[in-house]
């Protein structure tokens, strides 16, 4: 497996001794988060903001309103907090914008499903088409539009639940869904998903922060160094559908097995990139045997935060942020401009209920959907 290496690597409890331990867990933007901007009440529940930290320096605050994770703090390569995640300042933005998906818990189905139509047991369900001719992320009040119950188990971790009921959105099956959001001693935000369904459903959850590991608004995610472990995608068509066949990577702009500057092929004259816009295609995870995998690797050559995606799932969707256009302003004051944060989705592959070659998504009464994807930090000159 290829890996991207430097000469040298700084794990964040070793900045411990750099100055960090001393430095505020959050960057002066981030303390001008207040919970009280984001107390309200919607559909008959209460929403909240929560804090979770560890001891080597992360922090995050998160709301319940779509599980969302509202900023992530991390020591830079100096040992200062650096927010690493777009977000807003109260939870009136994220009720004025909630379909740009920041930082949300993504289900009952993240990613697309061809036409919003799937078959199951010989039963057709029609979903909205959120997405041009297709179904995304859950459809229009998906999880990232739902107030979740929220427990927080200890300074360092909070625990989501959310009851979809049959129907919701189109999709069968009463399902439970149990989620924890931790921030581990291995500088990990691990993210763990559970569920449980009482009639044959689909489900492909997955987590959607927008990363930008220079610092929340800084202008480009061009220059961040990206690794994907992964030789082959599944390559879409003009609606960002994928047409079921795999394709390698090698010899084209899609590989990322050696890191690569994001934006040093991002305009090439690829079909692929042309109907994506950029990069917005799912790859699929070399396997190596372990049931937790390596799927990724970041680093960003400001701050030089190194973020690293471990999960269990098959595939891993890298979104260039294409379609950030400006209109939003984020934390720090700062306007939300095009291709300045991305995404890096752990999934089931998109449109896999109508694919049958595909990992499978279905699941049925008295089995368990799990779903492990951590996000490990460190630094590196």
């Amino acid at each position: 497996m290829k890996r991207l290496t430097y000469l040298i690597l700084i794990p964040l409890s070793l900045l411990l001794s750099t100055g960090c331990q001393k430095a505020s867990v959050f960057t002066s933007s981030v303390d001008a988060i207040k919970a009280e901007d984001f107390q309200q009440e919607i559909d008959g529940k209460k929403t909240d903001l929560y804090t979770l930290t560890n001891e080597n320096g992360m922090g995050m605050k998160v709301t319940n309103f779509g599980a969302r994770v509202v900023a992530l703090c991390v020591p830079d390569k100096e040992g200062n907090p650096v927010d690493v995640v777009l977000g807003y300042n109260t939870l009136q933005e994220y009720l004025d914008y909630p379909e740009n998906f920041l930082g949300a818990a993504i289900g009952r189905y993240g990613n697309r499903i061809g036409k919003g139509t799937f078959e199951l047991n010989g039963e057709i369900y029609q979903l909205a088409k959120n997405d041009g001719p297709n179904h995304l992320h859950g459809g229009p009040k998906g999880y990232f539009d739902v107030v979740w119950n929220a427990k927080k188990i200890s300074p360092s971790k909070i625990e989501f639940t959310y009851q979809s009921p049959d129907g919701e959105e189109g999709y069968p099956g009463t399902l439970d869904i149990t989620m924890t959001y931790e921030l581990t001693p291995d500088n990990e935000f691990r993210i763990e998903y559970s569920a449980t369904t009482d009639k044959p459903t689909v489900c492909n959850l997955t987590h959607h922060s927008y990363f930008n590991l220079s610092g929340e608004g800084a202008e480009t995610i061009n220059d961040h160094l990206l690794m994907i472990d992964a030789d082959f995608i599944t390559p879409v068509d003009s609606t960002l559908i994928p047409t079921g066949e795999l394709e390698s990577v090698f010899d084209t702009p899609m590989d990322f097995t050696i890191a690569t500057p994001i934006g040093d092929r991002v305009n090439d004259e690829y079909y692929q990139l042309a109907f994506g816009g950029g990069y917005d295609h799912n790859w699929i995870i070399n396997k190596h045997g372990g049931e937790v995998e390596y799927a990724a690797k970041l680093k960003s050559p400001v701050s030089g935060i190194v973020m690293e995606v471990i999960t269990d799932q098959p595939g891993i969707q890298f979104y260039g942020g294409n379609f950030i256009d400006g209109t939003a302003i984020g934390k720090s004051g700062k306007a939300y401009v095009y291709r300045s944060a991305l995404c890096l989705e752990t999934q089931h592959f998109p449109d896999s209920p109508n694919k049958p070659d595909f990992p499978s998504t279905t699941l049925l009464p008295g089995e368990k959907y799990s779903h492990v994807c951590k996000y490990k930090f460190s630094v590196e000159e």
